[in-house]
């Protein structure tokens, strides 16, 4: 086959810097055009200078619900429809108070649902409808995490971003289910420990990464970089995927199947 991604026009929410900027990378060689959203406006202007004229660079908060209608609004303006949709954007919401449930405060709860959840759900909504209204299917791909499923209590003890991430999972399969008849697609990918900006507190402690070397045994045991997850990422918003939806798959080093030595 050519360029997996040939004509695709796809909207990344969280694609200028970390995963989404890796993947915007790999759309952008595999033959589509993509428009990718963050809050910061530099970081959008650097993202956009290496995605060589097929790729524009807007600022906006996921967590606005307007954010992600105006971006998939441009790439209709701008390329001539919208076929997929990424949503990476989240983080982490510890220095606002996740943590473990005994110290867990209603401000840090209520911060990582937002960031993490809140987010996804208005971008999945709004790809949705332009889809409807479009009337010719489309797919979506959702950012997990292993820890929605697979909890490392010694070193990721963030209940809150465990249970969003979980609710992505339930989330996807739910309305992956009731949009099956109009051929959308909806689907998730879960990572492990990643080394992005996102990730700086565990990529640069010694002990974890010692853990990581167990606990994510693959390719001699390491961090995941952000290419690690573009190859399923341009799967899923390719026509390879055209008879799947509703699946987690875990691009994880192996986490979801190693002990971990701590």
């Amino acid at each position: 086959m050519g360029q997996w991604l040939e004509q695709k026009r796809i909207v990344i929410i969280g694609g200028t810097t970390g995963l989404g900027l890796s993947a915007a990378k790999a759309f952008v060689e595999e033959g589509a055009s993509v428009i990718v959203v963050g809050r910061d406006a530099q970081n959008g202007r650097l993202a956009e200078a290496q995605l060589h004229s097929k790729g524009i660079a807007i600022s906006g908060d996921a967590t606005d619900p307007a954010t992600a209608r105006n971006a998939i609004e441009r790439c209709q303006e701008t390329f001539g429809g919208f076929d997929g949709l990424y949503h990476v954007a989240g983080g982490s919401g510890r220095r606002y108070g996740d943590g473990p449930l005994h110290e867990l405060s209603i401000d840090g709860w209520n911060y990582t649902f937002s960031l993490n959840l809140t987010s996804l759900m208005l971008s999945n909504q709004a790809a949705v409808q332009a889809f409807l209204e479009q009337g010719i299917g489309g797919t979506i791909l959702n950012m997990g995490s292993v820890l929605g499923s697979r909890p490392s209590p010694a070193y990721f003890a963030t209940h809150a971003y465990a249970a969003t991430k979980s609710a992505v999972i339930g989330f996807t399969k739910s309305i992956a289910a009731y949009y099956a008849p109009n051929n959308i697609r909806i689907n998730v990918l879960a990572p492990a420990l990643v080394e992005t900006p996102m990730a700086q507190r565990a990529a640069q402690d010694d002990t974890i990464l010692s853990f990581i070397q167990t606990k994510q045994p693959l390719d001699g045991g390491r961090i995941g970089q952000p290419g690690d997850l573009d190859g399923a990422a341009v799967y899923f918003l390719s026509d390879a995927s055209q008879f799947t939806t509703g699946q987690v798959l875990s691009v994880d080093g192996g986490w979801s199947v190693s002990e971990g030595q701590i």
